[in-house]
């Protein structure tokens, strides 16, 4: 049984580990190229904005097709559309046309391409995965997404001073194409009807209908994705207030690498922390811990301290987002996974947005140090809320 478990999984996190890398490498080096020409940073910055607008934009169509499709159809799809984007990319580059048009044309494929593949991949291990796999295989899937992350970012220090656009296309074309043949290669368990008796567009309508069932379900989920604006949040907000002490670069590297590490650790003692309790009081806890750490990062007068800091939040975002990942393995329908993935999203996209907004207002007046505070507060106001909305939870479920 266990090798038909890992025979199983196998091609599908190969697959995953040279998606992440492709993808990790190909998103870092085309910013950079980008902005290796000269009055380039407003368009750089343009081209994220167009980037997270269409993303947002996409995600009803994007979820509504993960409940309409084969999960390792979409899988093996998105890798193809990546591979012959960047076998494009190497070959205008090959052939000396240099635009900074077909730059921003690849980041948009890449990055819209890349949130359909990340709901598809969870909807793929809810669908192909048995209940009793599912905390083992999680582990797994974090300890790849930070290895791939990491490793993406040690090459990249490497690799942006010897390659070019075409180095970084031919090898994120290489590796996108045996993700592709991995995902092809995988065992898929599909559970997923094959008819539909509602058409696309109608299937988009009843995603409100999917979230407003079960309200009081998807609040507590919804606040639960909160780690994730406040991580992008904490990125943009770090260097600057690092460049605001005179702080070297290098420390900004060492939050990177603490928060992946962090991640990491949790990736390898994933399966027996989803065993000490329940789904919600894991989240709900993983939810307090954090908030915990981004006080001790608002408290801290040293890069050193903010580090140390930056690990334990790190640890516990990763358990928050598995341990939320596999409540809705179990607690969500097959057929509406997208969709309840999707309306997440939106969500945390719309929080993302909003706390731009505010990193754009602390930096203006010189208040950026507070930014931690903030997102501190922000988090308090969270776990009080999720607290209250599992007690409901219960009680519903003792009424019913």
């Amino acid at each position: 049984m266990e090798k038909n478990n890992t025979t199983r999984a196998g091609y599908y996190l190969t697959g995953l580990f040279f998606d992440g890398i492709s993808s990790g490498l190909f998103m870092m080096a085309l910013p950079w190229m980008m902005l290796s020409k000269p009055n380039q940073g407003a368009f750089v910055a343009i081209v994220a904005l167009v980037c997270t607008v269409l993303s947002f934009l996409l995600i009803p169509f994007f979820s509504t097709l993960i409940d309409r499709s084969s999960r390792k159809q979409l899988l093996v799809l998105v890798q193809a559309l990546q591979a012959g984007t960047a076998v494009v990319v190497a070959l205008c580059y090959g052939a000396g046309y240099d635009s900074m048009g077909l730059l921003a044309a690849a980041q948009l494929v890449f990055w819209t391409s890349s949130n359909l593949a990340w709901s598809a991949n969870n909807a793929f291990t809810q669908e192909h995965f048995q209940p009793h796999e599912y905390a083992s295989i999680s582990g797994k899937q974090e300890v790849i997404m930070q290895a791939t992350t990491l490793g993406s970012g040690a090459l990249g220090i490497v690799l942006l001073e010897m390659w070019g656009m075409f180095e970084f296309a031919c090898f994120a074309a290489l590796a996108s194409g045996i993700a592709m043949s991995s995902y092809l290669l995988a065992p898929y368990r599909r559970q997923l009807r094959q008819t539909h008796s509602a058409s696309f567009f109608e299937q988009i309508k009843e995603s409100r209908e999917v979230l407003t069932l079960r309200p009081q379900f998807y609040a507590f989920l919804m606040l639960s994705t909160l780690t994730y604006p406040i991580l992008t949040f904490l990125s943009k907000l770090v260097p600057i207030w690092f460049a605001e002490m005179n702080i070297s670069g290098d420390w900004f590297a060492g939050y990177n690498i603490a928060f992946g590490m962090g991640s990491l650790v949790t990736g390898l003692f994933v399966s027996r922390l989803l065993g000490i309790s329940t789904h919600p009081k894991i989240i709900i806890g993983a939810m307090l811990l954090a908030t915990m750490a981004l006080i001790g990062m608002s408290l801290s007068a040293s890069p050193q301290s903010l580090i140390l800091c930056t690990f334990f939040f790190g640890t516990f975002n990763a358990l928050n987002r598995i341990a939320r990942t596999n409540w809705m393995h179990y607690s969500v329908n097959i057929d509406q996974r997208g969709r309840a993935d999707g309306g997440l999203q939106m969500f945390s996209t719309l929080v993302q947005s909003v706390s731009y907004v505010a990193i754009a207002f602390l930096s203006h007046f010189g208040l950026t140090q507070l930014g931690f505070m903030l997102a501190a507060m922000v988090m308090v106001a969270a776990v009080f809320m999720m607290v209250r909305l599992n007690g409901r939870m219960k009680l519903s479920a003792v009424l019913a």
